[in-house]
């Protein structure tokens, strides 16, 4: 089996970020962690795994790169490439995917993932191969997570089987994917007029999950019909997978871990 190329969503919605500002950093994704520029953490873990080729980063500002001779360097060599993001990450990712540069297999995750390993890439991508599926999305348990880090605070979708966090990691394996990253963008759209979304996936399957009557698997069987492609989420033995960092408390839980590693600045 080829390896996944890579998108990294690194583009901000906001032209201003006061919590990388605060920082000292302009753009959210340099955002120092322990050193290092939290987008080059994650290029870095990508570029080390077994399962990863190409590298192409979805970015506001190009410009952005030259603050980092490593990522200038990549760029330079033609290891990394650079994807002008759009003003949100449903249509970054479309707009990625249809370009053709990455083709049918593609690994997504985001900037702010400054905890992934290439352990975690390499788990979660032999996981998405073992199965049928067409998008492969990474969880993380409830009870892992809080067991591993009782004070952190994250956001889970309940399901009959308990409760899992998002961990900002997808495998797109196939052309139909691609309905689920048009799906993704009419979602969105979708924010305002919530009766739209209850049409697309029915009344009966939103009630199911409004009462916690679906598993995971079963709710992702009904998302598949209404979207028109196969989706299957993996459930992650590494808690950290589900750790990004979006505020300051985040950051400094990440600087925590990375430190009890023995990870040093550089």
């Amino acid at each position: 089996m080829n390896g996944f190329n890579s998108l990294v969503l690194a583009g901000r919605r906001d032209s201003e970020n006061p919590f990388a500002q605060l920082q000292g950093d302009t753009h959210r994704a340099l955002l120092d962690v322990v050193g290092v520029p939290m987008l080059l953490r994650v290029v870095r873990s990508l570029r080390a795994s077994k399962s990863v080729d190409r590298i192409q980063v979805s970015i506001d500002d190009p410009d952005a790169f030259e603050a980092v001779a490593e990522l200038r360097e990549l760029e330079a060599r033609g290891e990394l490439s650079c994807h002008a993001s759009l003003p949100s990450p449903s249509r970054s990712v479309r707009d990625a995917l249809t370009d053709g540069w990455l083709g049918d297999r593609v690994f997504v995750t985001t900037a702010d993932h400054a905890l992934l390993t290439p352990e975690i890439v390499d788990h979660f991508a032999a996981c998405a191969d073992a199965s049928d599926a067409d998008l492969v999305v990474g969880v993380v348990a409830e009870s892992a997570l809080r067991a591993a880090y009782p004070a952190t605070t994250r956001t889970y979708l309940r399901f009959r089987d308990g409760g899992y966090s998002g961990a900002n990691l997808f495998a797109f394996r196939s052309q139909r994917a691609l309905r689920a990253a048009e799906f993704w963008v009419k979602a969105e759209s979708f924010r305002k007029q919530p009766w739209k979304l209850a049409r697309a996936f029915g009344p009966t399957t939103l009630l199911l999950f409004a009462l916690r009557r679906l598993s995971l698997d079963e709710a992702l069987e009904r998302a598949s019909r209404a979207i028109g492609c196969r989706i299957r989420a993996v459930s992650l033995p590494y808690a950290e997978a589900a750790i990004d960092v979006d505020r300051p408390s985040d950051l400094d839980l990440v600087s925590q871990i990375l430190s009890a590693r023995g990870e040093t600045a550089g």
